[in-house]
């Protein structure tokens, strides 16, 4: 289970959990200001131009897809290419794996006081440790936020 904080400007902190790495995404996604493809995704050059209803083989295709065609030519048709666009910048598929956890984080690093944790003893110490910075000021809400999402799932006992 993955635990996550956010808080946007001006707005109310609020604390999250999502089961396992596609949920993960999906909820980070809900709340960024990529897709969730452009967040993480993973595919080969022939994956990508069949979600086009293209093939390497169908007429033109350099002309029409000449990008999808250079990661063909660089790295092959059926070489997994991964996107993480908080990672690696808008659009960029390379073969250096990066997991979606990976991606998911930096997309929470991304926002103002975006923090993420994968797994309830992690988000516990982070809660217990009063030297984080986030904690100070008016980042009390963001812990109090962060404690009420412990002992909704049960991290945590009320009280």
């Amino acid at each position: 289970m993955f635990y996550a904080l956010e808080w946007p400007e001006g707005a109310e902190p609020r604390a999250w959990f999502a089961y396992e790495p596609a949920d993960l995404l999906a909820k980070v996604a809900d709340g960024d200001a990529l897709q969730a493809h452009e967040i993480w995704d993973c595919a080969s050059p022939r994956e990508l131009l069949e979600a086009f209803d293209t093939t390497p083989e169908t007429p033109g295709v350099a002309e029409r897809w000449p990008g999808i065609c250079a990661l063909a030519r660089d790295h092959g048709w059926d070489t997994m290419l991964y996107r993480a666009d908080h990672l690696r910048g808008r659009g960029h598929f390379g073969p250096e794996p990066v997991s979606i956890v990976e991606a998911c984080a930096a997309a929470m690093r991304a926002r103002r006081g975006g923090r993420l944790w994968t797994d309830a003893a992690q988000a516990v110490i982070a809660f217990e440790n009063d030297a984080d910075p986030l904690w100070g000021g008016a980042g009390w809400k963001a812990r109090w936020a962060l404690h009420e999402q412990l002992v909704a799932t049960d991290v945590l006992a009320d009280g």
